[in-house]
């Protein structure tokens, strides 16, 4: 492996590593994530959005669709999106930097929220939800704790519901992307994700409409980024030496 990609390796893991760090710094109030959660349900209302309880009976209703629904949520998130980075940064290395730099300023943008907006997932709310991932906990590795694997639940944040970056990683595979049948494949399963999240309670359709702005945002930053950085750059570069030059001449 090159040093470029053992470099990139270093600065994504430490990237994943501050991201999952930085989750755990949200205010834990369970009591003000539901007051959160309850004033975003209210807008949902207003804009006939709230189809949260749908979708939620629908999924545990059926007991295939909350098994298949619980394995995308708990694995396809980690999976998807580092292959995808891994295949830009081998076959598409002009697309990979403003990919790179898109999701991890998105990212960025979504901690921030979760620090300062802590809200809590239907899962958690009194009563009307079903947790899927915990109805269905026996089949895989996951737990009552969002997607944590079982016993490591209390490495991560559950009331870090607003924005969804499950939701906004699978909208920048999507967008990332070069070609036509790559983008609808990654559309569908940007669509696929947004169902999978509000059906197994973990987010708010709100949540997911947050997920795919923060990621939209870093998308647009980072070229103009780049951009920027270019001529910065450009200026430390030591204009090459002629070839003809002459040698200086040795005193003494």
């Amino acid at each position: 492996m090159s040093r470029r990609g053992l470099r990139e390796i270093v600065l994504l893991l430490a990237a994943f590593a501050a991201y999952s760090g930085a989750r755990m710094l949200a205010d834990p109030d369970l009591g003000s994530a539901r007051a959160t959660a309850d004033a975003l349900l209210g807008l949902e209302r207003l804009l006939h959005l709230d189809v949260e309880d749908t979708f939620n009976r629908v999924a545990t209703g059926t007991p295939w669709a909350a098994a298949a629904m619980s394995f995308w949520y708990a694995a396809l998130h980690y999976l998807v999106t580092p292959l995808v980075l891994v295949w830009l940064f081998l076959r598409h290395r002009d697309r990979y930097p403003t990919a790179r730099n898109g999701l991890v300023i998105g990212s960025a943008l979504g901690l921030i929220c979760y620090v300062l907006l802590p809200t809590a997932p239907p899962r958690l709310m009194p009563a009307g939800f079903v947790d899927t991932l915990a109805s269905t906990a026996d089949l895989g590795w996951w737990s009552s704790h969002a997607s944590a694997p079982a016993g490591l639940g209390h490495f991560t944040n559950e009331l870090a519901a607003m924005p969804s970056l499950h939701v906004g990683w699978a909208f920048w595979v999507a967008w990332v992307l070069p070609g036509v049948l790559p983008r609808v494949i990654g559309g569908l399963y940007a669509a696929i994700t947004a169902v999978v999240v509000v059906g197994t309670a973990n987010h708010w359709v709100l949540d997911a409409v947050a997920g795919i702005a923060v990621i939209a945002a870093g998308l647009v930053i980072a070229p103009r980024l780049r951009r920027r950085a270019e001529p910065a750059a450009a200026l430390h570069i030591p204009a090459p030496r002629r070839a003809d030059a002459e040698e200086p001449v040795p005193v003494g």
